[in-house]
């Protein structure tokens, strides 16, 4: 088990992919691994920008925000001291909590998706995932997770918007499904079982 591979995971708000991020990382640190996790968007000064936005501190187009991304993940990507393509190079395996198919389902709710991918196209050259990991689970679950414990919603956490984008998500893996490798996990049960279920699709690839 010595390859080192580019992880992505994906889904609506609430669907548990950070949890399953750290069980992951953690797993494949026992494994031997060396493993480096990361988040879109990032803690670089755009990412600070789309933040402010989600937050609703700062207005901005649905276009603007689609440039954003494509601008914060090349960085995410080309960085010269925390880069996506550099920790490869450095011989560790990288799990994001997102990549592009999260723009093609969140802003392709909102403008045209085909539009959002070609505007991601740089990007997916210069590294397509070993694994997509979408974990599913509808969207009433979705609202009622991100309800507890939240004074505030931000941007697109709405039951209509959140029913678009698992729609869109489904949109972009059809489309795309010659070319990505997607896993779809059943998001709504135990973490643990979860976790058990994506391991045992990252082991094929490992």
């Amino acid at each position: 088990m010595a390859k080192n591979l580019f992880i992505a995971f994906e889904g609506i708000d609430g669907s548990g992919k950070s949890t399953q991020v750290k069980l992951l990382t953690e797993k494949l640190k026992n494994a031997g691994h060396k493993v480096y996790s990361t988040f879109e968007p990032t803690e670089s000064p755009i990412g600070s920008i789309i933040r402010n936005i989600f937050n609703h501190r700062i207005e901005a187009d649905h276009r603007t925000i689609a440039g954003l991304f494509v601008a914060d993940r090349l960085d995410h990507l080309l960085n010269k001291t925390n880069g996506i393509l550099k920790k490869l190079e450095e011989g560790y395996t990288v799990i994001s909590d997102r990549y592009y198919f999260s723009s093609y389902a969140y802003q392709g709710t909102h403008m045209d998706m085909k539009w959002v991918i070609e505007a991601n196209s740089l990007s997916a050259d210069l590294l397509r995932p070993d694994l997509n990991i979408y974990i599913d689970i509808s969207p009433e679950i979705s609202m009622k997770r991100l309800n507890k414990g939240r004074s505030s919603m931000e941007l697109y956490e709405t039951l209509e918007n959140l029913n678009m984008v698992k729609a869109k998500f489904t949109e972009a893996f059809e489309l795309l499904k010659f070319k990505e490798k997607v896993s779809i996990i059943d998001g709504d049960r135990l973490p643990e079982r979860i976790a058990s279920d994506i391991w045992n699709e990252v082991s094929k690839s490992l």
